[in-house]
């Protein structure tokens, strides 16, 4: 998460903290980053545990720089359903800027390239802290445990009914003229076919589609097993859109993602201390201080599973006990064998993910098989088919409005809704924006829904950006558009024109000149 998720803050002003008596939860999340801010001592590592020597930098060729400027200034209707791969060169893959970026962010070659623009739109004031994660923030404990514990605890105790073990499999709506109305619930209580009634007046909020749908787990000595089952979201969506074009297109984001996607993630629980070292050496920081540790992913640049592997604040779930560090990984790649486990990693138990999660680290090879036994290491792997969804090329339509054109009563919310501002997918931001927009909408609230920051807007943040992602490069350093002197003078004639003006000001102040 960042600072500026406008809304995901606005509602958290309002969820009383479980930690911190008489706070909210947006007091005790500020205070714990203020008190211990979030960065990353190492980010990219190779050959089995070294750091990348050019970690920091972007390392982006400056035709590589020109085509991050030109799809930004490409307006985003022209970007229709391409792919990143669509636009960039094999120079911008190369880069480090595409590994902080990829691996970040969950992006690969094949994803929308409109949800690459609107990414880097969205975030161009935290260009400088990508490579070290000082742009980011993190919970003291896994989302669960610090996130929807206290809004399931504001939701009871404001006598919210949570109905568990119900499935909405249908919701048929009626249309006349330009008007859409939702008729009838159809659902599956505790195993048993129900209908509930709608009229008018029940307004019905749907999250259409899930990226963690039908997932499956394995263990330490399982595969977790693979499925394309689409589940019970996204055969709602499916069902919904049969009614009205007005409700997207489901299998644009759900099917036929390659096989190179990224599919699984897993969970090491480690106790035994002899991996310890292999891990601080990277970190530069005690396991177990309570404070931040990777404050972020590490990448391996030559994993041919393009691994990473995070370890937050310790313990990071509340139960943990304190002898026990958790270590998330995951591979962007699952149709490539590993470097050590000679599997794809769609095939593994928890104990082969951890062989080669061990291997990157730079555990000796003969220390390895011993340190993955289950009473050393216990890993559990997630297989997740959907779960870059998100990212898949789409057009206008494919995703339903928050509100369709003429809905009375039905609105759509979630990553999957289509927000009429600019924000982008796969954040807790997206998903809370509209579902204030649809409840603000349909409430008739007078109040604003918080508008998305505009860092694209603001100059301060371009130079700034500018600077960085030509490695801390001024304008003086910059190389000119031809070998001729004229633009040298050009150059140097411009630069007297701004001197003692705010120009100059602003450009000193983004170390450009």
């Amino acid at each position: 998460m960042e600072n500026h998720f406008e809304c995901l803050w606005d509602m958290y002003r309002s969820i009383p903290s479980l930690e911190v008596p008489g706070a909210s939860y947006l007091d005790e999340y500020y205070w714990l980053d203020k008190d211990d801010p979030n960065s990353s001592n190492c980010r990219l590592i190779h050959e089995r545990g070294d750091r990348e020597p050019s970690d920091g930098d972007f390392t982006l060729t400056d035709d590589a720089q020109k085509e991050i400027v030109k799809l930004i200034l490409m307006p985003e209707s022209e970007t229709g359903d391409k792919t990143i791969e669509d636009f960039f060169s094999e120079e911008f893959f190369a880069s480090n800027f595409w590994y902080y970026w990829a691996t970040m962010f969950a992006f690969e070659k094949w994803h929308s390239l409109a949800e690459m623009r609107r990414y880097l739109m969205r975030f161009i004031h935290h260009i400088d802290g990508l490579p070290d994660f000082t742009a980011l923030k993190f919970n003291r404990y896994n989302q669960y445990d610090s996130m929807v514990k206290p809004l399931l605890a504001y939701l009871e105790e404001h006598h919210v009914d949570i109905r568990y073990g119900t499935t909405a499999r249908n919701i048929e709506v009626e249309s006349h003229g330009d008007s859409i109305v939702a008729k009838k619930l159809i659902l599956t209580v505790s195993g048993e076919d129900q209908e509930q009634p709608l009229s008018e007046d029940d307004l019905v909020f749907v999250t259409n589609g899930s990226i963690t749908e039908s997932t499956t787990y394995g263990d330490h000595h399982t595969p977790a097993p693979v499925t394309k089952e689409p589940g019970g979201s996204w055969t709602l969506w499916k069902n919904l859109a049969k009614q009205s074009p007005e409700f997207g297109h489901p299998e644009v984001f759900y099917k036929g993602l390659p096989q190179r996607s990224w599919f699984i993630s897993a969970t090491a629980t480690i106790e035994n201390t002899e991996v310890d070292p292999y891990i601080e050496r990277l970190t530069k920081r005690p396991l177990h201080d309570n404070k931040i540790n990777t404050g972020g992913i590490i990448t391996v640049t030559d994993s041919n599973w393009l691994l990473s592997f995070a370890v937050h604040r310790q313990p990071h779930f509340k139960e943990q006990r304190p002898n026990e560090t958790t270590v998330w990984i995951y591979g962007l790649y699952s149709d490539t064998e590993g470097n050590y486990v000679h599997k794809k990693i769609t095939e593994c138990t928890g104990e082969e993910i951890t062989q080669e999660w061990l291997y990157h680290l730079g555990v000796p090879e003969a220390l390895i098989p011993k340190l993955a036994k289950q009473d050393s290491i216990n890993t559990n792997p997630a297989y997740m088919p959907f779960i870059t969804s998100y990212f898949m090329p789409r057009k206008a339509g494919d995703r339903p409005a928050v509100i369709p054109q003429g809905s009375k009563n039905l609105a759509f919310i979630g990553n999957f809704a289509e927000s009429p501002t600019r924000d982008t997918v796969f954040t807790t931001e997206y998903s809370v924006r509209t579902a204030m927009e649809a409840v603000y909408s349909f409430l008739d609230v007078e109040r604003a829904v918080p508008e998305v920051f505009g860092s694209t807007y603001d100059i301060r943040e371009l130079l700034k950006a500018a600077y960085y992602l030509r490695d801390r490069k001024s304008l003086l350093e910059a190389p000119l558009p031809t070998k001729l002197p004229i633009p040298a003078l050009v150059k140097n004639k411009a630069l007297h024109k701004i001197q003692g003006t705010w120009i100059e000001e602003l450009l000193k102040e983004s170390h450009l000149l």
